[in-house]
């Protein structure tokens, strides 16, 4: 891509998908300020737009999803090698399904069709404006014991489920049946940030009037992490209608305001822990590019900044050691995959051992162990895989720094062929939950 406003992004035909991680567990600080290595699992191809591996529990328990062999998307669970289309157990009757995150009791929740178009012509899920057919209508659901159960909108046809802790409570979006007229369409109808528990649905409140708002992530208390705003065009980054103004905290329901990092665009919190501290991404003052940030209650947020020579960027994940997942772009595109540990950023792909085509484009999500997983492309074909990296432990169960193979993402990222380059900008997904600047539709 040709270096131009990052602003005009919009217009690009690059497509997207998603990531939402949400760690449960606690565990002790690491020692050593030596960054761990990571050997690298290749959990198998995804498939095109939307396929992909979004969450990782602390029981290395996987969801995403994947393509079916009629070119249709499948909510898919990935545990130690063996993948389970979500949809075998029976879904809704419609063709496309997604699975966002899950809980260590093997639980899952996401959005799925049903049989029935929408009948105002409304694409809450987003496969038609992926290219994927369609059939419209799209309802949150809860997969466990083999099969899918619907969750209960605010009245209307469509909502997504985006995370479920362990005690079952689930967070997400559902819509109402209170008409927007600002809104540029397909979307129709105001949604409203939610949770679920024990089947019943209860709203989540918006800040600075915002009609429209998300709920991205929930963690073992029920705080929730999210965003508010105004309807828009669909995102191919978000995969919502969203245009964030406010990334939001709520603790027992109420909401905090997060703050900006100078931009009035674009700000969300993608994610959060235990501990309360919470991760996303913010337009910059101008709202011409944006970047990751941390927020604390104690210092506020952070700009976390980009990797050296990028000017972009989103944190994605973040577990109870305070690791950082995300991504970090340059001015023409090129995706590198980041962990931050100690405040120190660093390309994942420096720290793979071991010799795989893959190079790792966008970490999704990290657990409680370290492990992370996300989406990758092999450098021969330029086919969307779902990866696991995992810490390379010594014998006394600590991390350990084990020698990396040379094999530098931008190293690799050379290496690719004109063929393969083109194969990544038409196919490959940027993550539904970078917040790239957009200003007003």
């Amino acid at each position: 891509m040709k270096c131009k406003p990052l602003n005009s992004i919009w217009t690009v035909s690059l497509l997207a998908a998603l990531a939402i991680p949400v760690q449960l567990s606690a565990q002790e600080q690491p020692t050593s300020h030596i960054p761990d290595r990571y050997t690298l699992t290749d959990i198998g191809p995804v498939g095109p737009v939307l396929g992909q591996a979004y969450f990782i529990t602390n029981n290395d328990l996987i969801s995403g999803a994947a393509a079916a062999p009629d070119g249709s998307m499948h909510a898919t669970l990935w545990k130690k090698g063996v993948e389970i289309d979500m949809t075998k157990g029976g879904g809704f009757g419609g063709p496309n399904s997604l699975s966002f995150g899950g809980n260590r009791k093997g639980q899952s929740v996401g959005g799925a069709e049903t049989s029935n178009s929408d009948p105002d012509g409304e694409d809450f899920c987003g496969f038609a404006a992926m290219g994927i057919p369609s059939s419209g209508t799209c309802l949150p659901f809860v997969w466990q014991h083999g099969a899918m159960a619907p969750l209960p909108t605010l009245g209307g046809n469509n909502g997504i489920a985006n995370q479920i802790n362990s005690r079952g409570v689930v967070a997400g979006q559902a819509e109402t049946v209170i008409r927007d007229k600002d809104c540029p369409g397909p979307q129709l109808f105001h949604f409203k940030p939610v949770v679920w528990e024990q089947g019943q649905i209860r709203r989540l409140r918006t800040v600075g009037g915002d009609p429209d708002g998300v709920a991205l992530a929930i963690n073992e208390a029920g705080d929730v992490a999210g965003a508010s705003g105004t309807c828009s065009t669909f995102s191919p980054t978000l995969l919502i209608s969203l245009l964030p103004h406010h990334a939001l905290l709520w603790e027992n329901r109420k909401p905090t305001d997060l703050g900006t990092l100078g931009g009035q665009f674009g700000n969300v919190a993608l994610n959060l822990n235990n501990k309360g501290q919470v991760v996303g991404a913010s337009d910059l003052s101008g709202d011409a590019t944006s970047h990751a940030f941390l927020w604390t209650r104690e210092t506020g947020m952070q700009d976390l900044g980009t990797l050296p020579g990028d000017v972009i960027s989103a944190a994605i994940g973040i577990n109870d050691r305070g690791e950082i997942v995300g991504v970090s772009l340059d001015q023409y595109f090129n995706l590198h995959a980041y962990i931050l540990r100690h405040g120190q950023m660093t390309d994942l792909n420096d720290l793979i051992t071991g010799d795989s085509p893959l190079l790792l484009l966008l970490p999704c999500s990290i657990n409680a162990r370290g492990e992370i997983t996300g989406l990758a492309v092999d450098t021969r074909t330029g086919e969307p895989h779902g990866f696991l990296a995992t810490p390379v432990q010594s014998a006394g169960g600590s991390a350990k720094a084990a020698p990396a193979v040379q094999r530098s993402g931008d190293g690799i990222r050379a290496a690719l062929s004109g063929n393969v380059r083109q194969l990544l900008q038409q196919r490959l997904p940027f993550g539904r939950f970078m917040a790239w600047p957009q200003g007003p539709q």
